[in-house]
């Protein structure tokens, strides 16, 4: 690579207009905007005519303008030219500034080479100061007040960057370059000093130290290297834009003047006395050993012990900058006494917010200290906060630094909204958990009692739910009320909470009704074999033929159209309705319970049940709808229909023996608790009842009773009276057997059986004697025996029905054993039953 390829161009013409277009060409040309920071800026200045573009052209194979000593030494570099560095890794970037002291500009006009020299120290890694010799140790010829005023304005203007100064010492003589460079550092601190041989007297030994000079600009960037301090270089592709916009920043500041020597002397001191106090603060054992112990927790006297290690500094800086400028001293005071604050700051927020969550901590538990004595809450919470924030004020004055005036209000605001937060919380907590006890004895003093007053179905219901619900609510009211006393809510709080209470327990009437409306069907079944098989006593009743099983029936349906009434419709509010009246009007046709409605005709064709809602109540508090009602009937009448034609059946089996009646019943039906189909049932009992007739013995055990008990039978003929009461003890025993089902109770095991016999015996006898008694005098009394099982088909609580409940989702799912089929009149249910009852009609005919 050739002195071609360094592309040198010229930067800042001598008139200082900045060379935008030569510049992007530069970076395009010489591939800078692709290299990140993978490069480094060297420039170098010094007198006029002392051989810096020499030295640059040997040092890094550029090409740049030299002088010719034959014609004269005279200006040879006008502005500032740019040039990329041939051969060194990284990327070098060559700046040439045009000399110092040339008579070109004459004496007075200095500006420009000011700002030149600041252009290079404020965008250059490494700065080289060309200087012959013979004028180290001069003032002027040194370049050093240019130089000082230079930094200080730099670190003015731009962020602090530490840039290399390479002196370079032209036409070495004699004197040791060791005895040289300590002169140098007395001036200019941190600095590289390297000397040069005579370029015109010693060509071969100055190329040769400038090979040796160029080895140190390889990896001048990495660590360690004559770059040194990297991190205020820009990138490279916004090195165009960052170098326009550092020399517009040069050409527009009004104040580069020199300042007077006693100023800069001052602020240059000042500057380093008190980089020195802060460095030793930093290193400071007793501040390291402070700052570690606010870490894990409050350290006592924190504030004393930190405002006295803080003093100790600042006062060794008034002693050793009391000679110095006033205003350059307090300014610079000023300037570390705020790095130092700011050192110290972390470590006092640390200790701040130790002090609040101790106060936090302390808060807490002294409320529940509090709480446990039974301490009213409202108390117990203004009592604790304000002990836990004198606390935390006292220690915070504790903590405070005398430097600083420093406002802990943010965190003590902070502390507050942290213990009202908390505090809050625990009110809610409490408040939650005293509801929660309320809501708990409600469930507890109404699910059961409404549960068992709707499947009771009296015609007072829904005034004993009100009562109960009335009664309770107010217990818990009351409860409540005596609970949050302590608590010192608002009135509009604590009306809203009695509010809940009361919506809640409502809520539990209307789901549980809601849950008992789901099973309607079951209970109206229910409540038809209770009513229909036990009398007024709750005695099982005998089908006898005294027994008008007709009224009976439309007694038990009454009962259940009743019960079905109360289960249509939720009646918390004491509003009358028409609901039981046309439940009858519709269903009983008028014979029972309620009289007939006067203005329905038998032609009527207007059917109050087809509809989907009742007069006079919501639909969300409708249970059951009208057409529900009416299809429920249908199904609960095709149901309970068989153990009417069973009653029916077992009234026509009766025996009568010689002019006076006694009871057998021989056509005792039970139904089997396994599940079993009643036509299975029938058949089965038929296939009993058939082998009972067949109970002969074999034709060989005849023989042998005639053979051996021809004795008896001779005795039994010559007296008649012992057959008769033979003949009467028969009978007895005939209806005893019958009555008391005697293979029935037997069915379940014999020691059940003679139990359930023995129990049963006497009252069964005592009956019969009765009613022989009563039959013999032409007085019949009502029947109250007792059988042994209930005729009412077992099955009937196997069927459910489902309600169509819109109006809630909490009614749990009840299985339906009905089948529904879709018949051009409507919906029509049939259930299992029917099927039934046909089987039972088919046993009945081979009875027959």
């Amino acid at each position: 690579m050739g002195a071609q390829d360094c592309f040198s161009t010229q930067l800042i013409d001598v008139n200082g207009e900045f060379n935008v277009t030569g510049l992007h060409t530069f970076m395009k040309t010489a591939k800078l905007a692709d290299l990140g920071l993978s490069y480094a800026i060297v420039a170098i200045m010094g007198p006029q005519s002392s051989g810096k573009s020499t030295l640059l052209n040997h040092l890094f194979g550029t090409n740049f303008r030299e002088m010719d000593a034959f014609r004269g030494r005279n200006q040879t570099t006008k502005g500032i030219w740019i040039a990329k560095a041939v051969g060194i890794e990284p990327c070098t970037i060559v700046m040439d500034l045009e000399g110092t002291d040339g008579r070109e500009r004459g004496e007075d006009d200095t500006a420009f080479e000011k700002q030149s020299a600041l252009f290079a120290l404020a965008i250059s890694d490494i700065v080289l100061i060309n200087m012959w010799c013979h004028d180290i140790g001069r003032e002027q010829a040194a370049n050093k007040p240019l130089l000082k005023t230079v930094f200080q304005v730099m670190m003015r203007l731009f962020s602090p960057r530490k840039t290399t100064l390479l002196f370079v010492i032209r036409d070495k003589t004699k004197t040791p370059l060791e005895h040289l460079e300590p002169v140098l550092r007395e001036d200019i601190q941190k600095v590289e000093v390297t000397a040069l041989s005579s370029y015109e007297e010693k060509e071969e030994q100055f190329k040769e130290q400038v090979a040796q000079l160029r080895q140190r600009f390889f990896h001048s960037i990495a660590p360690g290297g004559l770059a040194g301090d990297r991190r205020g270089a820009v990138p490279s592709s916004g090195f165009s834009f960052s170098a326009q916009q550092i020399w517009k920043v040069i050409k527009e500041n009004r104040d580069l003047d020199l300042p007077a020597h006693k100023v800069m002397v001052a602020t240059v001191r000042c500057e380093e006395i008190a980089s020195d106090k802060l460095r030793r603060l930093t290193s400071d054992e007793r501040w390291l050993a402070l700052e570690e112990a606010v870490q894990s927790g409050p350290v006592p006297g924190f504030g004393k012990k930190l405002s006295s290690i803080l003093d100790t500094y600042l006062s060794e800086y008034d002693m050793e900058a009391f000679y110095f400028d006033e205003l350059v001293r307090k300014a610079k005071r000023q300037q570390l006494e705020s790095k130092a604050l700011q050192l110290v700051h972390p470590a006092y927020v640390t200790m701040l917010g130790h002090l609040r969550s101790k106060a936090l901590e302390s808060f807490k538990t002294h409320l529940e200290q509090s709480l446990r004595r039974g301490d009213g809450f409202a108390v117990s919470v203004r009592n604790c906060n304000q002990a836990c924030m004198l606390e935390f004020d006292r220690s915070c004055a504790d903590a405070s630094i005398q430097q600083a005036n420093w406002d802990a209000s943010r965190l003590r605001e902070k502390l507050l909204r942290d213990i009202e937060a908390y505090a809050s919380s625990v009110r809610s907590a409490k408040l939650s958990e005293t509801i929660a006890n309320q809501e708990k004895k409600l469930d507890q003093a109404l699910a059961a009692p409404v549960e068992s007053l709707l499947e009771a179905g009296g015609k007072g219901t829904w005034a004993s739910i009100r009562r109960l619900l009335k009664r309770e609510t107010e217990a818990a009211i009351s409860g409540f009320s005596s609970a949050v006393s302590g608590f010192e809510l608002h009135q509009s709080t604590f009306d809203k909470m009695v509010q809940n209470l009361r919506d809640y327990a409502r809520s539990i009437v209307e789901k549980k009704s809601r849950e008992e409306a789901g099973k309607v069907l079951i209970l109206m079944k229910d409540k038809f074999s209770s009513v229909f098989n036990h009398d007024k006593d709750s005695m099982p009743r005998v089908w006898t033929r005294k027994e008008d099983i007709r009224t009976i029936t439309q007694y038990a349906r009454s009962e259940s159209l009743k019960l079905l009434s109360v289960m249509a419709a939720i009646r918390l509010d004491e509003k009358p309705d028409k609901i039981e009246n046309v439940l009858f009007s519709s269903l009983m046709d008028g014979t029972v319970g309620v009289p007939y409605s006067q203005g329905r005709r038998i032609g009527d064709s207007v059917d109050p049940l087809a509809s989907s809602s009742w007069a006079e109540i919501p639909l969300d508090k409708t249970l059951i709808t009208p057409v529900q009602c009416k299809t429920l009937w249908r199904q609960f009448k095709s149901e309970t229909d068989y153990s009417v034609t069973l009653a029916n059946s077992a009234q026509i089996c009766l025996v009568e023996i010689h002019g006076f009646k006694t009871v057998g019943i021989i056509c005792m039906i039970s139904y089997m608790e396994s599940g079993m189909g009643v036509g299975a049932n029938l058949h089965i009992q038929h296939e009993a009842y058939e082998k009972s007739n067949n109970w002969l013995p074999p034709p060989w055990a005849i023989l042998a009773m005639i053979v051996l008990g021809f004795n008896e039978f001779m005795l039994l003929l010559r007296n008649p009276l012992y057959p008769m009461i033979l003949f009467v003890v028969f009978l007895l025993a005939k209806a005893l057997w019958v009555q008391m089902d005697i293979p029935g109770e037997f069915r379940h095991g014999y020691l059940a059986g003679v139990l359930s016999v023995t129990s049963r015996f006497l009252p069964t006898v005592m009956n019969l004697l009765r009613r022989l008694a009563e039959e013999a005098q032409g007085h019949p009394a009502p029947e109250t025996p007792s059988p042994p099982h209930s005729l009412a088909s077992h099955s009937l609580r196997t069927q459910t029905y489902q309600p169509n409940l819109s109006v809630s989702s909490s009614v749990p799912d009840s299985s339906v054993s009905t089948h529904i089929s879709s018949t051009e009149g409507g919906v029509e249910y049939s259930s299992p039953q029917l099927t039934h009852r046909r089987g039972v009609n088919v046993e009945q005919a081979e009875f027959s």
